[in-house]
């Protein structure tokens, strides 16, 4: 099963602040669940003038609890506890063209949901930025377009089917053409069951596209936030910022202050 859900709006930022905003968005006050951030690969073709970046999130998050009641029992193991999940990201930005392209999956849950994000950020048409009261080349009249197409697959139940195909595919006929398989041998699924796979499948994602479209909304409202620090303090404001957020994040109680007080060197109260 796969589910499509697109989106577009627009940032009243000039596209050099907003793709730096993005390297810079994490941590903020709307996404106090990603722990860290970590560069894994970079490349800047002279050439072409374009970035190339993969970096991976850690965040703490787990399976909603509506799709936790529709799996088998034990089937996650102790992955569902751990509180954690990696998201790989990879992005390209074009310095000369002004225009980025980011891609994001996740890499845990993966058999139960699949999650692809793909954002493209781009200066709006000359035509019309400028068909404002102002220049288009007043700072304050530019804007940055992005457009989000997330895939939503989920591929639960059928681990089981694939490998009955391939059992199926391995019995003998005595390498006599006459001889067919006997009906028997061929995966039967009931009506009733496929239903219920299908169904599930659906389920899932409709409940990952549903958290998708608030957690889209989410980022927007981090982005402006890093935006906002940007325009009345630059630089400055928006690291201070961001060392306040983490601050925010590991010292509060729960369970990365104790990772927090490690880093620093202080003795764990509990």
């Amino acid at each position: 099963m796969v589910k499509f859900y697109e989106s577009s709006f627009s940032y009243d930022y000039p596209f050099p602040a907003v793709s730096l905003a993005y390297f810079l968005r994490y941590p903020n006050p709307y996404a106090k669940h990603v722990l860290s951030t970590d560069v894994i690969g970079r490349h800047f073709d002279k050439d072409s003038q374009r970035l190339y970046t993969t970096r991976l999130h850690l965040k703490q998050s787990k399976l909603p609890p509506t799709v936790l009641k529709l799996l088998p029992k034990g089937i996650l193991g102790s992955s569902s506890d751990s509180g954690q999940s990696y998201i790989l990201e990879k992005s390209i930005v074009d310095v000369k063209k002004g225009w980025m392209t980011t891609e994001t999956r996740n890499l845990e849950w993966t058999g139960i949901l699949s999650v692809v994000e793909k954002q493209s950020y781009f200066r709006p048409a000359r035509e019309n930025v400028s068909a404002g009261n102002g220049s288009s080349h007043e700072p304050q009249n530019e804007t940055t377009e992005v457009k989000t197409s997330t895939t939503f697959i989920s591929r639960f139940g059928q681990g089981g089917h694939r490998a009955a195909r391939r059992k199926t595919g391995a019995v003998s006929t005595n390498n006599d053409p006459a001889v067919e398989a006997p009906d028997e041998i061929q995966p039967k699924r009931g009506f009733l069951s496929s239903w219920s796979t299908s169904s599930l499948q659906r389920t899932i994602e409709a409940i990952g596209m549903r958290r998708t479209r608030e957690a889209l909304l989410k980022s927007k409202d981090g982005m402006n936030v890093v935006l906002g620090r940007m325009r009345s303090g630059g630089l400055v404001e928006v690291l201070e910022g961001m060392r306040k957020d983490r601050e925010a994040i590991y010292v509060s109680e729960g369970p990365w202050k104790r990772r927090w007080n490690q880093g620093r060197g202080v003795e764990d109260d509990g």
